[in-house]
């Protein structure tokens, strides 16, 4: 497996190819990504696509599950947060 480079939040992480993008984020210590609009953290819960909590935005793309989408080196990945946003 090669080795790869994501920026998150402009921050570089090491992967390798294969991961997927919570992988890496997790292989580097980061549990949690996302902000729920009533601002509790975030991270990979089901880690099969079904629950959605582990959204980031990757290459200007918003809402990808970072438990399902490869990593590909070169990714721009930006956390989200709906902390503040109505709830309902």
């Amino acid at each position: 497996m090669s080795p790869l480079r994501i920026t998150v939040d402009g921050e570089t992480l090491a992967g390798r190819e294969g991961q997927t993008i919570a992988g890496v984020l997790l292989a580097c210590g980061l549990r949690s990504w996302r902000r729920s609009p009533t601002g509790t953290p975030r991270g990979v819960f089901c880690g099969i696509g079904v629950c959605f909590d582990c959204l980031v935005t990757v290459n200007g793309v918003r809402d990808v599950r970072a438990c399902l989408r490869r990593a590909r080196d070169g990714d721009a990945v930006t956390t989200q947060s709906r902390a503040g946003e109505d709830a309902r």
